[in-house]
């Protein structure tokens, strides 16, 4: 069965040997992954980890540095990063590109090792 172009699972199986009605109008169909990812660009999400470490933290985050950021994630997802410390006068942010969360930050004074462990990028703004 489809719904909005997007197939549902039945008897563990995709859509097994059934025409949607896309491909029976010639269209073609966009995949999960593709449909999640433009849905994940509409906004920079901060996890509850994220969020309770910055209240800590005293990081205060505006328009102007959620634009930045925003605007930094697309830069690393663009270069095909999936985990990127994005790192600011403000702090370090790291964040998972393909869900576009943050999933922890970190203040200026925090970061008294300099060791950032699991990602594979970083942006510098």
């Amino acid at each position: 069965m489809e719904m909005d172009g997007v197939q549902r699972l039945e008897n563990g199986r995709v859509g097994a040997g059934r025409n949607t009605a896309a491909a029976a109008n010639g269209k073609n169909q966009v995949s999960f992954e593709k449909l999640l990812q433009e849905s994940a660009r509409d906004g920079l999400n901060f996890s509850k980890h994220a969020a309770k470490r910055m209240n800590e933290r005293g990081i205060a985050v505006d328009s102007q540095l959620m634009s930045n950021l925003e605007h930094a994630v697309d830069g690393a997802r663009k270069k095909g990063a999936r985990d990127v410390a994005v790192i600011s006068a403000q702090g370090v942010f790291i964040v998972n590109v393909p869900n576009n969360t943050v999933v922890t930050t970190m203040s200026q004074s925090d970061m008294k090792e300099r060791v950032f462990t699991n990602i594979d990028s970083a942006v510098l703004m």
